[in-house]
Parts: structure tokens; C-alpha cells; sequence
């Protein structure tokens, strides 16, 4: 199994800075890509950034030129810094992983982790 831990989110004006981290434990080897994703109450769980294991990222439109998303891989770790956050960006920020297409690696992860709550003030 593979663990996926959030944190790094909070409280902050329109216009301020957070980076979240999340720290992926288990059989990290059959990681490939990783993404931040985000849900709002009474919103659909969205993309934010994704990034896979070479570095090459995508964003959502709403946060491009204001977010970022990086990986460490010899430290198991994702990133999403966040700048210019907007009111917008409220909301609970979750990140996941892709299995990797290996006999040695599951189909999937399972189930998503708590997240952490990102919220922005006008």
C-alpha cells in the first residue's frame, strides 16, 4: 500500500502564499505521476497540478502562473506552492498518485486521505 499524507494548509488573505506538502510512505516504488487535487463544499473533486516522475507538470487554467507543483523522489515528497491565492482557491486540497503498470504494483492506491484545508479571505 501506499500512505499520502497533506499538510501545509491554512488560513490566509487574498493575495498571500501557502505550500502544502504531502509525503508518500508504502511502496513508494510504484509511484508514477502525482497530482494535487481540490473539493469545495458542494463541488466536485477537481485537478489542480499534476506532475509525473520525469517532472513534466500540468495545471488547471484557474491556477496557472500562480501555482507550482514539484516532487523530490528520493525523498518521497510532492509540493504545490501557491501564490496569489484567491477566494477561489478555498477549499480541502487533497494529493494522489498513480500506480505504476507493474505485476509488482496494485491496480490502484485506494482511498483518498484526509486532505488539508486551504482557505482565503477576501
Amino acid at each position: 500500500q501506499v500512505q499520502l499524507v497533506e499538510s501545509g494548509g491554512g488560513l490566509v488573505q487574498a493575495g498571500g502564499s501557502l505550500r502544502l506538502s504531502c509525503v508518500a510512505s508504502g511502496d513508494t516504488n510504484c509511484i508514477s505521476s502525482m497530482g494535487w487535487y481540490r473539493q469545495a463544499p458542494g463541488k466536485e473533486r477537481e485537478l489542480v497540478a499534476a506532475i509525473t516522475t520525469g517532472g513534466s507538470t500540468n495545471y488547471a487554467d484557474s491556477v496557472k502562473g500562480r501555482f507550482t507543483v514539484s516532487r523530490d523522489n528520493a525523498k518521497n515528497t510532492l509540493h504545490l506552492q501557491m501564490n496569489n491565492l484567491k477566494p477561489e482557491d478555498t477549499s480541502v486540497y487533497y494529493c494522489n498518485a498513480e500506480s505504476r503498470r507493474w505485476p509488482t504494483c496494485p491496480h490502484d492506491f485506494g482511498s483518498w486521505g484526509q486532505g488539508t484545508q486551504v482557505t482565503v479571505s477576501s
